[in-house]
C-alpha cells in the first residue's frame, strides 16, 4: 500500500489569480504530488488548495507554496471575510492511505518545523498536532486574527511551537495540523421540496434540531436558549438543498471523520428515513475526491448485507459501491476521476505488467526485478489462493456453517495479497537505492570532502538495511498466509482442496526465496555488526517457522485427497 497523505494550505488571496498561479505552480514542479484542486474564493479573498502524494514530496511542495506566498502576499494589505493570521494561514496534513494519524503528526510537526526555521516566522500546531489541550481548537489558536498577532506574540504564554516569536509584518503566521479526511457527500432525493431535504438532513446530522413539544413549540433552557436534540450520526454535517441543475433536492453532507461516520451508514439511514416520510431516496454523488478505503468499506458492507462473500479484489468492491450508492444517479462516476490513489498513480509498475510481461522483463539482462520480486509473488499468489477457496466455499451447499469464517478469510488474504504485490515493486526499489547509494559513496571516495563521504556512507548503510528488510518482511508476510491456507484446507471446500496445497507450496518458496535475498544482502555488513546478528536469527525463526505451518497445511490436504 503506497503511503499517501492530502495537504490542503489556505492561502490569503482568493482575487489575484496570478498570485495564485504561481503559488499552485510551485506544487506542480515536485513530482510524485498531484495538485487537485484550487478553489479561490472572492468574498474571503481566500484560496483553498488541495495536493496529494507520499509524505516527502507533499512536505516540499507545502513548503515551496508557502515559500512563493510569502514573496507575493502582503498581509499588511489583506482584507477579507474568513477568520486569517498569514499569508498561509492554515496547513492541515490529512492520512489518506499507508499512513496512520499518528505519522501525519509527525509529518505536520516536521512541515512546520521547517517552515518556522526555514521562512524565519511563528508557526503554530493545532488538532490533533497540537502540543497542548488549549491549542488544539484552530479557532482559539487564530484568536485576534493577524491584526492581534502582533500583541499576542509578546504573550510568552502564546509563543509559536516553531520559528521566532516575533512579528513578521507581511507573513503573519502559519498554524499546521493534523486531521481527518473530510468527504463532501450528496444524497439525491426524489422531490425538489428543499424543506423535506433539511427535515431529513437535521435527523442525520451531529448537531441535530432543536427540540419542541407536542404542539410544535420550541423547548428552551433555563437562560431562555435552545434545547437541541442530538442527530443520528458523530462526524457529520447536513443541510437540505434544491439544485436546480439537477431539478432535485439534495441532502449535502460533510462526512469530517469517514471512520467514524461513513457514506453507506447515512445512505442507508437517509432510505429509511426518507421512505417513512414518502420520499425516495434515488442515488449520491461524491463531490471532489474520495479514499479508495472509504469506496472499498462500502463494496464489502452491501456485499456482506446481500450475504455474499466479500473477498473480492477492491475494483469489484468498488463498482459494487458505485452500484449500490447510486453513484451515477446524476453524473456518471468515474472511479479513475474521483478516487484519490488512482488519480496520482502516475508511474506504473511491475505489478501492472502481464505475466508474459513480467516473465520476459525477469528473464533479460536488467538486474532487477529478480529474485526478491519473484518472491514476493508467490506469496501474493498464495494469498489469492486462499481467498479462491474461501469464496468457493461461501454459499455452497453443505459449507454455509463455515459461511462467516470463509467471509474473513477471504477479506484478511485479499488484504495480505495487496500488501505482497506492493512488495514486488518494493523490492526492485530497495535494489536501485542500494545500487544508486554505492555509486554515490564510490564517488565520494574518489572526490568528495571528508562530510560528502560521511554522508555517502552513511547513506550506503541505511539504503543496504533497508534493501535486507525488505525480503525479511516478504519472508514474515508469506509465512503468515498459512493460517488462512489452514482454514481453508480444513473447512474449505473439499473440491478446491488442492488449491489450499498448492497456496502452501508457494509460502515455502516465497518464504526460502526472502530468506535468500536477506542472506546476499547481509554480506555486506560486517560480521561484528548487530544489525546482521539480529537480523540473521529473525530471518532464520521466521523461515522455520513457515516451513512449519506451511508443511502442517500440506499434510492437511494429503490427508483429504
Amino acid at each position: 500500500m503506497n503511503r499517501i497523505v492530502e495537504c490542503v494550505p489556505n492561502f490569503s488571496e482568493g482575487r489575484d489569480r496570478a498570485i495564485i498561479d504561481q503559488i499552485t505552480a510551485e506544487i506542480k514542479k515536485v513530482k510524485g504530488v498531484k495538485l487537485l484542486d484550487v478553489d479561490p474564493g472572492w468574498d474571503t479573498n481566500r484560496t483553498v488548495v488541495t495536493m496529494v502524494g507520499e509524505p516527502e514530496p507533499v512536505i516540499e511542495a507545502a513548503f515551496n507554496a508557502v515559500k512563493k506566498a510569502h514573496e507575493l502576499i502582503d498581509m499588511r494589505k489583506h482584507k477579507g471575510a474568513h477568520p486569517r493570521f498569514g499569508a498561509c494561514d492554515v496547513c492541515p496534513v490529512i492520512p489518506v492511505s499507508g499512513v496512520t494519524m499518528e505519522e501525519c503528526v509527525e509529518i505536520a510537526h516536521r512541515l512546520g518545523k521547517k517552515l518556522g526555521e526555514e521562512l524565519d516566522y511563528p508557526v503554530y500546531f493545532y488538532e490533533y498536532a497540537a502540543t497542548t489541550p488549549e491549542r488544539k481548537n484552530l479557532a482559539k489558536v487564530r484568536e485576534g486574527e493577524y491584526e492581534g498577532l502582533e500583541a499576542r506574540l509578546k504573550d510568552p504564554h502564546w509563543k509559536p511551537d516553531t520559528g521566532p516569536a516575533v512579528f513578521r509584518p507581511t507573513k503573519g503566521a502559519t498554524a499546521v495540523s493534523a486531521r481527518e479526511f473530510l468527504i463532501a457527500y450528496n444524497v439525491n432525493l426524489n422531490t425538489v421540496d428543499k424543506k423535506k431535504a433539511n427535515d431529513l438532513a437535521l435527523l442525520i446530522r451531529e448537531q441535530g434540531y432543536p427540540k419542541r413539544d407536542a404542539k410544535g413549540t420550541l423547548v428552551k433552557g433555563e437562560k431562555g436558549e435552545k434545547i437541541m436534540v442530538p442527530g443520528k450520526f458523530k462526524s457529520c454535517k447536513a443541510i437540505g438543498w434544491y439544485v436546480d441543475d439537477y431539478k432535485r433536492a439534495q441532502i449535502s453532507i460533510n462526512l469530517t471523520n469517514y471512520k467514524v461516520t461513513s457514506m453507506h451508514q447515512v445512505f442507508d439511514e437517509l432510505s429509511e428515513r426518507a421512505r417513512d416520510v414518502g420520499l425516495r431516496v434515488t442515488g449520491s454523488e461524491i463531490v471532489g475526491v474520495v479514499p479508495k478505503q472509504a469506496l472499498v468499506e462500502a463494496g464489502t458492507h452491501y456485499l456482506e448485507k446481500q450475504g455474499g462473500c466479500a473477498g473480492q479484489s477492491d475494483e469489484e468492491l468498488i463498482k459494487i459501491a458505485a452500484q449500490s450508492l447510486g453513484l451515477s444517479d446524476v453524473a456518471p462516476f468515474k472511479p479513475q476521476e474521483k478516487v484519490i490513489e488512482y488519480l496520482i498513480r502516475e508511474q506504473k509498475g511491475l505489478v501492472d505488467l502481464t505475466v508474459s510481461g513480467f516473465c520476459d522483463l525477469l528473464a533479460s539482462d536488467a538486474p532487477a526485478p529478480g529474485g526478491g520480486s519473484v518472491a514476493a509473488l508467490c506469496g501474493a499468489m498464495a494469498a489469492s489462493l486462499a481467498s479462491m477457496v474461501a469464496n468457493l466455499t461461501h454459499g455452497k451447499k453443505g459449507y454455509t456453517q463455515h459461511n462467516a469464517l470463509m467471509n474473513d478469510t477471504a477479506k484478511e488474504a485479499q488484504t495480505r495479497k495487496a500488501e505482497l504485490l506492493m512488495l514486488i515493486d518494493e523490492d526492485t526499489l530497495a535494489f536501485n537505492r542500494m545500487m544508486a547509494a554505492m555509486s554515490v559513496k564510490k564517488k565520494a571516495e574518489k572526490e568528495g570532502s571528508d562530510e560528502e563521504k560521511k554522508r555517502a556512507t552513511a547513506e550506503e548503510y541505511e539504503a543496504l538495511k533497508y534493501g535486507t528488510l525488505v525480503p525479511l518482511k516478504c519472508l514474515e508476510r508469506s509465512g503468515a498466509l498459512c493460517g488462512l491456507l489452514a482454514a481453508v484446507a480444513e473447512k474449505g471446500n473439499e473440491h478446491a482442496v488442492s488449491d489450499a496445497g498448492v497456496g502452501a507450496h508457494l509460502v515455502k518458496a516465497a518464504a526460502h526465496a526472502a530468506a535468500l535475498n536477506v542472506r546476499i544482502n547481509l554480506k555486506n555488513f560486517a560480521d561484528t555488526d548487530s544489525f546482521k546478528g539480529d537480523t540473521l536469527t529473525q530471518m532464520k525463526k521466521l523461515l522455520a517457522a513457515a516451513e512449519h505451518d506451511a508443511d502442517a497445511v500440506i499434510a492437511t490436504v494429503d490427508k483429504k485427497l
